[in-house]
């Protein structure tokens, strides 16, 4: 991790997170500790089942079993989440076809969160956050079913951003996309987070998504922090635990097959 004088925007520690009591308490996540600098994107890194997005979850509520500490900008959060919570972190999730209610259009999507958050302008500001996800506004009055995946994440994105959050949750955000569209929705993303001076907590199952977008990361292993190191290090091939080599290597061998 590295050492700076950066605000904190997220910090986990000692997190819990548990489903079930007695004999059927199934243990999600153990004893999860990190810091999140305000500003910088780390990343939460395993295979399917390891914790990633339970974490996520615990974050914004959705998981009601847990115990430990949950801070995001100097905030320590309870059980519950107020509006202003949400008006200051939004979660893009995994499924960009399952995301968007398919009986609403592009506008009634976004003007739905401006209501709900209390702005006002909601012309000027859709246009706006659809150039600003790349989209032009003939698409403010389509249809789900006529987007391509790409072009519903890039509205969920826009879905997120129009509240003007400082923090986003990203649920392997680009892992139901095509390939090459997974590049264009990563450097999308990483553009917004320097224009905006974004947070991001991103999960993946990926490494190399993980490399490409984030700094620091650490990696999860049946919901236990294994492994905690630079994006730097991963690629000077300095990761240390087992599991973290495992995935590495597999990394590397995707990516050989796939340049072939």
């Amino acid at each position: 991790m590295r050492s700076d004088n950066s605000k904190t925007g997220i910090a986990i520690d000692g997190l819990n997170v548990w489903f079930g009591e007695g004999e059927n308490r199934v243990d999600a996540v153990v004893n999860a500790c990190f810091t999140v600098p305000e500003g910088s994107s780390f990343g939460l890194v395993g295979e399917s089942g390891s914790g990633k997005s339970t974490i996520l979850r615990a974050i914004t509520g959705l998981t009601p079993t847990w115990s430990g500490s949950i801070t995001v900008m100097g905030k320590n959060l309870g059980r519950s989440r107020d509006r202003a919570f949400y008006r200051t972190v939004q979660m893009v999730f995994q499924d960009p076809y399952a995301s968007l209610h398919p009986r609403q259009t592009v506008d009634h999507v976004l003007s739905e969160a401006l209501y709900l958050h209390g702005f006002d302008n909601p012309d000027r500001r859709i246009t706006q956050i659809l150039g600003d996800v790349g989209l032009s506004r003939s698409f403010r009055f389509r249809w789900p079913h006529q987007l391509s995946g790409g072009q519903r994440q890039r509205v969920a994105i826009a879905r997120a951003l129009i509240i003007e959050p400082t923090t986003l949750l990203l649920d392997e955000p680009t892992s139901a996309l095509d390939v090459s569209v997974q590049a264009e929705i990563l450097n999308l993303l990483t553009r917004l987070r320097k224009e905006r001076g974004l947070t991001y907590l991103m999960v993946s199952h990926d490494l190399s998504v993980v490399g490409h977008m984030c700094s620091d990361m650490a990696v999860m292993n049946r919901g236990k922090i294994v492994e905690m190191l630079t994006v730097d290090h991963l690629r000077a091939l300095k990761a240390t635990h087992p599991y973290t080599r495992q995935l590495l290597e597999a990394s590397i061998q995707k990516r050989r097959e796939t340049a072939q």
